[in-house]
């Protein structure tokens, strides 16, 4: 495979966390189509196939990765598969995260921990697994799915609180952090969806969806596509004068 700058070669390799379903298995498909290489990390190996299985169906190669994203040994391995396989890593979409619905009053140490575990350090895992290579390869994107709550708080309805919050405000610190120690050679920027129609969010609004919509300048929730779509932007638009930025996509629900 041609060496040299990471946006020179015509088939690009984006690993995406949390891949499998929702909108990780959204990114993978969008960036599937416009003839990206995907590696698809996830814990849940049932859906993980059946997302590769969609992937290749658009045409793409595709390669799973099993497992947790807060185990680092475990990660730095896969890191290297990919790059076996391939011989690069241009695009990294950190995505992989779980909920958490307890307040301060009730979570426990080891909710509290397994939450920071999966949504923070798994991030960091990932972008120790690839930013070497990225760099040394002449560059690289990473993008990290974050939260508009990590800007605005948990209200009370929201779907998870005070440690899912605590960890995506954590993404904001890493990739603002990460774009002044990464430039010029990797791009590092940050999405923050708002309400998007998930069988999560259906499940938990499903009495007041009209309400949420309501309030949302664009009138409906977002999609897992409409992420997917400012992912592609930023992975594939080149050249690209952007890092460390934080991009709502929230329909104008939190317009500042």
């Amino acid at each position: 495979m041609t060496t040299g700058s990471a946006f020179s070669s015509e088939h690009r390799v984006a690993v995406v966390t949390g891949g499998a379903r929702g909108i990780g298995r959204a990114i993978a498909l969008r960036l599937a189509r416009e003839g990206f290489l995907i590696a698809l990390a996830d814990n849940d190996e049932a859906s993980l196939a059946a997302c590769a299985a969609e992937v290749e169906g658009l045409g793409a190669a595709c390669m799973t990765l099993p497992g947790d994203v807060s185990d680092f040994g475990l990660v730095q391995s896969q890191g290297g598969l990919v790059r076996e396989r391939w011989d690069r890593v241009d695009v990294l979409v950190n995505n992989a995260g779980i909920s958490q619905p307890k307040p301060l009053l009730d979570i426990t140490e080891a909710e509290w921990d397994r939450t920071m575990s999966i949504n923070l350090k798994g991030y960091f895992n990932w972008c120790k697994a690839v930013a070497r290579p990225m760099v040394d390869h002449g560059g690289g994107r990473i993008i990290n799915i974050s939260s508009v709550n990590a800007n605005t708080g948990a209200g009370p309805n929201a779907v998870s609180k005070v440690a899912y919050v605590t960890a995506k405000a954590g993404v904001l610190g890493l990739t603002r952090a990460l774009a002044r120690e990464l430039a010029p050679h990797v791009l590092v920027n940050a999405i923050c969806p708002g309400a998007i129609d998930t069988p999560l969010t259906r499940a938990h609004f499903a009495q007041r969806i009209e309400d949420i919509e309501a309030r949302v300048p664009m009138g409906r929730l977002g999609t897992p596509e409409d992420v997917a779509e400012v992912v592609f932007f930023l992975a594939g638009s080149h050249p690209l004068y952007m890092t460390g930025e934080i991009l709502d996509v929230d329909g104008g629900q939190w317009i500042n």
